[in-house]
């Protein structure tokens, strides 16, 4: 599958009283470096969007595995990719590294499950899930 990695500094304003990452935020970069894996595989959310005649691929499903903290002025490395497709559906994987003196350690394991949606064809005040088309699962799955 393809693989994403991108480099990501935690600001001050990412943490809470404790001072390291309040975990929503997380999240939200990971929300973010989805896009940018669409990025990768050749569109910019807008392209897809109007390519494809869609309104996005939102997340109804994520969870987090947090093993190592971070604190405002580390870099992390956030690296996604695709790991299955279902015919509206897919997951994502997001591994978050810290760099370390010995190499990366493993610090977060993020997952989400998106679905490639439309305008309703019945009511376009709603949405309705539409099979991925094979041109996305075939860049998203080149390695």
């Amino acid at each position: 599958m393809l693989v994403n990695r991108r480099t990501v500094r935690i600001e001050w304003a990412d943490c809470d009283m404790a001072g390291i990452v309040f975990y929503p935020r997380y999240f939200e970069m990971f929300d973010t470096s989805t896009h940018h894996l669409f990025e990768k595989a050749g569109w910019k959310k807008r392209e897809l969007i109007r390519e494809f005649d869609i309104v996005g691929y939102p997340m109804v499903d994520t969870r987090g595995k947090f093993l190592v903290p971070s604190t405002a002025g580390d870099d992390i490395i956030i690296e996604s990719q695709v790991t299955e497709f279902r015919k509206s559906s897919f997951d994502v994987i997001h591994k978050v590294f810290k760099p370390d003196p010995q190499g990366e350690v493993l610090a977060i394991e993020g997952f989400e499950t998106r679905v490639w949606v439309a305008k309703h064809p019945d009511d376009p005040s709603r949405i309705k899930s539409r099979p991925i088309p094979e041109e996305v699962i075939r860049r998203l799955s080149a390695g």
